[in-house]
């Protein structure tokens, strides 16, 4: 159970309705092209409570509906009075096209087949800002503390599968998150080695974003870029490593060791990369509240991002290096952010 307790440094947001009723119960879920986390949860008096929660496989079913169907009959619990579902991918007028799913999802279709009325889309990234209302202190890592009670917009960047990110705006009194497609945006480069990959991602992909390296296939095609183009050397080893397992997560756990070359560079330039798009995030959003790295990514390499390599390279934001270095900067720990911030939303639906 966690008490929704407002920190100093994370956001404030508006209360959960709860229409006269000491307890609500209430449908999650976060909606991915491979995986569906459902749970369903008790809301009573500030706090959530996980009733029952399963992961599926996003293609098993020929529809999210039946998907859903499927967790409600699974258990003899009291039925959700409200579904808040976070998706990979952006929403419009309570629609969602999956991309990776082939398929589009919609509020209304939900409605249809449940036959709840208080139902709402929201993109992932927008749950997951909303999720860090339910955080307590211990699933965060400080990487800055910034300047003292300081208050203002807040970001969050989180790089995984994909790169999301999303907003926090404040209004004086409250946080409101909303969703962007910044992933999607141009990929920077400053230094003579960023022009050269610049090069060799627009000749795989055409249109170099900032997904393209800042993502776990962004941390294989940095790593295949400095063994193709630049020459490092692969070994026998992590090839073989990495054609049984997860590349990204190989190259990651070698470039902890700092014993394999081509691994800590493709990490330093990982970090690099999350540094100076992360500065550039701030300052779009004039985010003086607070910086939040999520996803499934920064907690799993928490080690090189506090080395001071990630810091330094934040910094350099033209002559703003002092707006900068006044925001706290968070790793989230929670890899079930998203599902507890569907969670939340939930709660704020009117029946």
């Amino acid at each position: 159970m966690q008490t929704l307790k407002k920190q100093h440094y994370l956001p404030r947001f508006v209360s959960p309705v709860n229409n006269g009723e000491e307890v609500t119960y209430l449908l999650a879920g976060d909606l991915g092209g491979t995986k569906t986390n459902l749970a369903l949860f008790r809301s009573s008096e500030g706090e959530l409570d996980v009733i029952r929660e399963d992961t599926y496989a996003s293609r098993d079913y020929a529809s999210f509906s039946e998907m859903i169907q499927h967790f409600i009959s699974q258990g003899n619990d009291p039925l959700p009075k409200r579904i808040c579902i976070g998706v990979a991918g952006p929403v419009v007028n309570g629609k969602v096209e999956l991309t990776n799913l082939s398929r589009e999802l919609s509020e209304d279709e939900i409605r249809h087949s449940t036959g709840i009325k208080a139902v709402a889309l929201i993109n992932d990234l927008e749950a997951t800002a909303y999720g860090l209302a339910t955080l307590s202190p211990e699933q965060l890592t400080t990487l800055h503390r910034g300047a003292v009670n300081n208050i203002g917009n807040m970001a969050i960047i989180a790089p995984g599968t994909g790169l999301g990110m999303a907003g926090l705006y404040w209004d004086g009194k409250n946080h409101h998150p909303f969703p962007t497609e910044g992933g999607h945006s141009d990929f920077a480069p400053r230094t003579d080695l960023d022009i050269l990959l610049l090069r060799y991602l627009q000749e795989k992909y055409e249109i170099a974003s900032w997904e393209r390296v800042i993502s776990g296939p962004g941390i294989l095609a940095i790593y295949q870029f400095l063994r193709d183009v630049k020459g490092m050397e692969e070994t026998a080893e992590l090839r073989d490593a990495m054609e049984e397992g997860d590349p990204a997560a190989v190259i990651s756990k070698a470039a902890l060791t700092g014993k394999t070359s081509i691994c800590v560079k493709t990490m330093e330039l990982f970090v690099r990369y999350l540094a100076r798009e992360s500065c550039n995030l701030v300052l779009k959003m004039k985010a003086t509240g607070g910086l939040f790295l999520g996803g499934g990514i920064p907690p799993k390499i928490a080690q090189l991002l506090e080395t001071g390599e990630f810091y330094h390279h934040y910094l350099q934001g033209d002559r703003m290096a002092e707006l900068l270095a006044g925001v706290p900067i968070h790793i989230v720990n929670n890899d079930k952010s998203a599902l507890w911030g569907a969670a939340y939303y939930a709660g704020l639906l009117a029946d």
